[in-house]
């Protein structure tokens, strides 16, 4: 819940390559504060806890940012989901087996600055070779 002090932060994920949510992504959040933005790019990040992607791509449950925050990180452990679902994907037509080049972002890490008040919900669009990220509504 947003209030005059702090902001708040929400995230999805798309899997554009399937059009469909990525369920099962693990998403940590961290902030640093100071009594400015300029001030917050020199202080330490402070880890918040976590939590992953649901059925429908989101992250309902992410922590509160502590009062003070003018940073926010986002860090999406994205190789496990596309290790999943290059296995599920060979198993279902192994002819069509990958040269087995692995995840070539096996994290995103989005990093974006905040102010009191306001709510922030920061979509991830996803595919095996690159993403986008903006802030949504």
């Amino acid at each position: 819940m947003s209030t005059s002090t702090t902001a708040s932060v929400s995230t999805h994920i798309l899997d554009t390559s399937l059009g469909r949510p990525a369920e099962g992504v693990p998403v940590q959040i961290a902030a640093r504060a100071g009594r400015s933005a300029h001030e917050g790019q020199e202080g330490e990040w402070q880890a918040l806890g976590g939590s992953a992607t649901d059925a429908d791509g989101r992250c309902k449950d992410l922590p509160v940012l502590p009062e003070g925050t003018t940073h926010v990180r986002l860090d999406f452990a994205v190789e496990p989901y596309f290790l999943k679902k290059q296995a599920d994907a060979q198993q279902d037509a192994p002819a069509n087996r990958d040269s087995g080049a692995g995840v070539f972002f096996p994290e995103v890490a989005i990093t974006f600055a905040v102010v009191p008040g306001e709510h922030y919900h920061v979509p991830l669009l996803l595919n095996p070779f690159g993403y986008s990220v903006y802030r949504g509504s």
